[in-house]
């Protein structure tokens, strides 16, 4: 049975994996590379400078995907903007890197959660394939 820090497991494993959100009607995807379980919950981060975050918070539900070999996950969801400094310490301090960039007191950092998520794992190598869903 598939669980949350297996979809997070994977992200990480990956490395890289693409977020997609809209504007207006226009799809836009970018490459992204934090996951981060806080409180139970997946997290990712960003600027709240930057489009993506614009675009967010105009219309929160995103999906992303991520592949490694022939494997790969699709997640659709949600995203909801933590504001707390404890979530953005944890996030931060999970990817020191990017603490050259940003700080959890800047007002810049933003970590958000998925919620009403539904996670898919899917293989060409012939791995079973599973399906997490949460709210």
């Amino acid at each position: 049975m598939a669980e949350l820090q297996d979809v997070c497991d994977f992200l990480k494993k990956a490395g890289t994996y693409h977020l997609a959100t809209v504007e207006g009607d226009q799809p836009h995807v970018r490459p992204f590379g934090t996951a981060e379980i806080f409180e139970g919950r997946l997290y990712i981060q960003t600027g709240r400078s930057k489009k993506v975050f614009a675009q967010i918070e105009a219309n929160p539900k995103v999906e992303l995907d991520a592949c490694k070999g022939a494997d790969w996950l699709r997640v659709s969801g949600t995203l909801v903007n933590d504001d707390r400094v404890e979530a953005k310490r944890h996030m931060l301090d999970a990817y020191p890197a990017l603490r050259k960039m940003y700080d959890e007191n800047d007002g810049n950092t933003a970590v958000l959660y998925l919620t009403d998520a539904r996670a898919t794992f899917s293989s060409l190598a012939g791995k079973p394939s599973w399906t997490l869903e949460w709210k």
